[in-house]
Formats: structure tokens, sequence, C-alpha cells
């Protein structure tokens, strides 16, 4: 069994919303039917980034590190070329 780590961003203002669950196509649904109180202003959402893990506790560790402002630059660095995408749609 595998553990994600995900990154999503919404359709309707770019926001990006980082999380993490054992069940990735169930958590996307839910963000946006908007069972997520954090999430469901900003939803529709689409998947733009995941990892998986082997272990819970590392999907965790690593979702927690990701929303550090160091994290924030590595994942940055990974999706850089969606990232300058964006800048031409």
């Amino acid at each position: 069994m595998f553990f994600y780590v995900y990154l999503l961003q919404s359709i309707k203002n770019k926001e990006f919303y980082i999380g993490s669950t054992g069940n990735l196509v169930r958590r996307v649904k839910e963000h946006n039917l908007g069972l997520n109180q954090s999430t469901r202003p900003y939803k529709p959402w689409k998947l733009i980034y995941y990892e998986a893990c082997r272990n819970r506790l590392d999907a965790k560790r690593r979702e927690h590190y990701l929303k550090t402002s160091e994290g924030g630059r590595l994942l940055k660095r990974r999706i850089k070329e969606y990232l300058f995408s964006l800048r031409f749609d």
C-alpha cells in the first residue's frame, strides 16, 4: 500500500494546497465535492503533483516539510516547467 503527498491547484484562483492521503483518487474527489472546509471556497481543484511513500509517517513528514519555506522552494523547482507554462495561459 502507498501513501501519497499531493499538490492541488485551484482552477478558480490558482491557489495551491498540499496534503497527504492513503487514497489519492478519493481525496481529490473529496476536495472537489467541498468536503474539506479549508479548500471548499477554492474548488474546483486539479492534481498537479504527487509523491508516493510506502509508510504513512514518511508521507506525513514529507507533507510537513513541503509546507515549510525550504520545502516550498524545492517543490517550486520540481514543478518549474509547469509554473512557467502558467505564465502563458
